[in-house]
Order: C-alpha cells, then structure tokens, then sequence
C-alpha cells in the first residue's frame, strides 16, 4: 500500500486538524523547563506545576540563584523531583556561565545541557525556534511500530525512518503532535483495542502488512 503513509496523514488530520504544544510556555527557557518536566510526568501536571515555578524564577540567571532544595519543593510532584531539580539549577547556571543566558538553537549544543536528551531538544528546536525536526517519544515508538512505519526500537532509527516516509520538513511538527495526540486517544499503550483505533481497525481490515 503506497499511499499508507498518507492514508495516516489524512486520518491524523480528520481527527485532529490543527494541534498546538500542549505544554503551556511564553520563552524558549520556559518550554526547555516545561519538557524537562514533563518526563514520566503528565502535561496537565506540568502545566499546573510550571506557573508556581515560573512565578519565582523565569529565566535562567533567576533559576540558577535559586537552591536545588527550592526548585525540588515546587516540582515534587513531576515525579523524579530530586533528578529534575538538580538538571533545572544546574542547566540554567550552564545558560548562563557559557550561552549568555540564551538557550541555544543547534541540535548538539541543547544536548550538552544537564537532562537534555535528543528528543527534548528536538522539541526545542521545533517548538521554540520553528527548526523542522522529528522528536520521537514513546508515543511515537509505539505507533511507529503498530503501523508498520519502523521495525526498529530505536528512537533514532525511527526518527530517520520517520523523516523519510513523511519527506516534508515543513509537516513534521504537526505530525509529531498529531501522532502524539492520536496515541493518547486512540491508540494506547495498554488496553488497546484495534477495533477502537481508526488506523489499527483500518489495517485489520485491509490486511496491511
């Protein structure tokens, strides 16, 4: 089935037309803190976590002034508090010591901050600076895999194979979130019901392989 890819596409956009971050952010220092968190942790959480954090400290200068012991009584329950506190204090106090206080824009430079691994900063690039790129997070693994789109377990192998079924930079955003959005609703990881899933359902019923 040649058009697969785009069968998917058209589902994802019947069903979500338009998508936006769900993690609520005015700067890219805020979203970069928001996607930390948001680790084992869920948006809706995150989000009512964030303002009480923010209120105290929104940049990186003022997060770094603050001790591992405050951002830990604020972002406890994100789960994974003491992990998280000391990547927050000690990424910001990198901001600012070596970027001028600036989150920066490339792919390896994000990866160098504390807790900052490659699907967070690929969020980053996508989210703050309107960079195309792909995160791939464990939504993404497991319907990349279901839908036959990658028989790879690998976040990276599934990016690249991910980037070369759907070739267009320009969509991977919408598609990043849209796969996200579609797995929570439709297509989750425990009891899942193919007959539930438009996509799933779809290729019971046409024998994809």
């Amino acid at each position: 089935m040649n058009d697969w890819p785009t069968k998917i596409s058209s589902i994802f956009d019947h069903y979500f037309p338009t998508v936006s971050p769900p993690l609520n952010h005015t700067t890219p220092f805020t979203l970069l803190i928001a996607v930390l968190l948001s680790a084992q942790c869920t948006d809706e959480r995150v989000n009512r976590i964030t303002p009480l954090l923010f209120s105290k400290a929104d940049s990186p200068r003022q997060m770094s002034s603050l001790s591992y012991t405050e951002i830990l009584n604020i972002i406890k329950p994100c789960g994974l508090g003491p992990k998280k506190s000391k990547a927050i204090k000690d990424l910001s106090t990198i901001l600012v010591e070596t970027f001028n206080s600036v989150v920066p824009k490339t792919l390896s430079e994000l990866m160098s901050l504390p807790g900052v691994g490659r699907k967070t900063a690929s969020v980053i690039l996508l989210q703050a600076f309107n960079i195309p790129a792909f995160p791939v997070d464990t939504h993404i693994i497991r319907l990349a895999n279901r839908f036959k789109l990658s028989s790879s377990k690998n976040p990276l192998k599934i990016e690249e194979d991910l980037k070369q079924i759907f070739p267009d930079p320009t969509q991977w955003g919408k598609l990043h979130l849209q796969f996200i959005f579609f797995g929570r609703k439709f297509c989750p990881a425990r009891q899942h019901l193919p007959e539930n899933c438009p996509i799933c359902h779809l290729m019971k019923a046409t024998h994809h392989r």
